[in-house]
């Protein structure tokens, strides 16, 4: 097998000749394949090389990028299915947290007493730290308005997973990384609306209770799922009855919204907000009726858990070529410097995470943990407010260009601090999450 990963590194070289053969020529028939095939090329050619293994994953984001670049018009609509239809996007990114909540469990909220110093400077300075150094960004370069929203709105978001798998590859505070990513997830329907509003109000209309809907239909419901399949697991005989109940009501429930009872409702409840809350309802319903479905899936198939992160994986990087495609021409005219202020906010949120943590008193590991969790963002979360938005191809724009750039400096820095472990550190964390799994692979 490793062989067929080296000679995926030499059609990658090949492709490579091609493509600057077919540039110099102007042949546009010869350097587009070219181009994708020594991306794909590369991407399966890493697994060869160990130190190249873990940048796999980006690898493959780079893929759909190129991709989504030299063919944007294949990445706009199948037929006649929309790819940037918002409901399209609103499932891929709640598979996509689904996927990411797979790996969390309840446990990880029980460290929130012992690690509550730490989890207060992370919040603060991922919350204050990102999104006024993206108001920084977007006054020293001056883009557009809605591009400039779309890399305030990243520098709002919560921080992900990625931020626990860099933690727990540079062997730094595991159990602080977990408690922070999870609280911060929980801020971000109110935190990531309220920035917006206030750092780019006059940029793009941000409707808060909208926006904080969404964002608790794209994290916190798939989330909730996730979370309820981890219940289970452990959860006592009338525990698990009462839960199948409810989600036995529950599907009568979500079986009548569309027989009738979702327009009487309409009727009986004309004010928005109403309207808003029932969506909701229906919303959380729903994650209770799939959080128990996909429990006794996970019964029947045990290695499912495992294949999910790969399932979120294979959504961020749908919609990363999506969102390249649709901002195909915005992409041509500003790529280079939202790449150059993707580089200069993710290092400031490595930089002041740290700083700051030390100055308030932490020590190294847990400072190294505050690092990532600053500077690495949610990027799916900021893409699937921008397709709610209908704005993907500019407020989205910039987590596509980001996502990339994150993951290859996570790793790197995660690389250099395993190899230079805390004076103070003599533990290695836990393998809490087999996500990070993949970064080995």
């Amino acid at each position: 097998m490793n062989r067929l990963f080296q000679l995926c590194l030499v059609v990658a070289g090949l492709a490579g000749v091609a493509l600057v053969v077919g540039v110099s020529q102007d042949n546009a028939a010869l350097w587009q394949p070219a181009a994708v095939l020594a991306a794909v090329g590369l991407a399966l050619g890493f697994k060869a090389v160990p130190l190249l293994r873990s940048y796999q994953y980006t690898a493959w984001i780079i893929v759909a990028v190129v991709a989504g670049m030299v063919y944007p018009d294949a990445f706009k609509q199948w037929g006649g299915v929309d790819l940037r239809n918002k409901w399209l996007i609103l499932v891929v990114v709640q598979l996509v947290m689904f996927g990411m909540g797979i790996q969390m469990s309840i446990r990880d909220f029980s460290g929130l007493g012992s690690t509550g110093k730490g989890v207060l400077i992370g919040l603060l300075c991922h919350f204050s730290v990102m999104p006024l150094m993206g108001l920084l960004l977007t006054k020293v370069f001056h883009f557009e308005p809605e591009i400039a929203a779309g890399i305030i709105l990243i520098g709002s978001c919560s921080s992900g997973l990625a931020s626990n798998v860099m933690v727990y590859l540079a062997r730094a505070n595991m159990v602080l990384s977990v408690v922070i990513t999870a609280m911060a997830t929980l801020a971000a329907p109110f935190l990531t609306p309220l920035l917006l509003k206030l750092l780019a109000g006059t940029l793009i209309e941000v409707k808060f209770v909208n926006m904080m809907m969404e964002i608790i239909k794209i994290v916190l419901v798939p989330i909730m799922a996730a979370l309820l399949h981890d219940y289970l697991k452990t959860a006592a005989p009338q525990g698990r009855r009462t839960v199948g109940l409810l989600a036995g009501l529950g599907v009568l429930w979500l079986a009548a919204l569309p027989l009738g009872l979702g327009a009487a409702l309409e009727r009986s409840f004309t004010t928005p907000e109403l309207l808003q809350a029932i969506e909701i309802f229906s919303f959380l319903v729903a994650a209770l009726v799939v959080g128990v479905l996909y429990h006794q899936l996970a019964n029947k198939l045990p290695k499912i858990d495992e294949v999910m992160p790969y399932l979120s994986m294979f959504g961020i990087i749908y919609f990363t070529a999506v969102t390249t495609a649709a901002g195909h021409d915005n992409l041509l005219r500003v790529g280079f410097l939202l790449f150059l202020a993707s580089v200069l906010h993710n290092a400031a949120g490595y930089f002041f995470g740290y700083w700051l943590s030390r100055l308030f008193g932490l020590d190294v590991n847990s400072a190294r943990t505050v690092a990532f969790e600053v500077g690495l963002q949610n990027g799916g979360m900021a893409s699937g407010l921008a397709g709610s938005m209908g704005k993907l191809g500019t407020v989205g724009l910039p987590a596509a260009v980001f996502s990339p750039w994150m993951n290859i400096s996570g790793s790197i820095l995660a690389n250099y601090w395993r190899k230079r472990p805390a004076p103070t550190a003599a533990d290695a964390p836990p393998n809490l999450y087999s996500v990070a799994a993949l970064s080995d692979r």
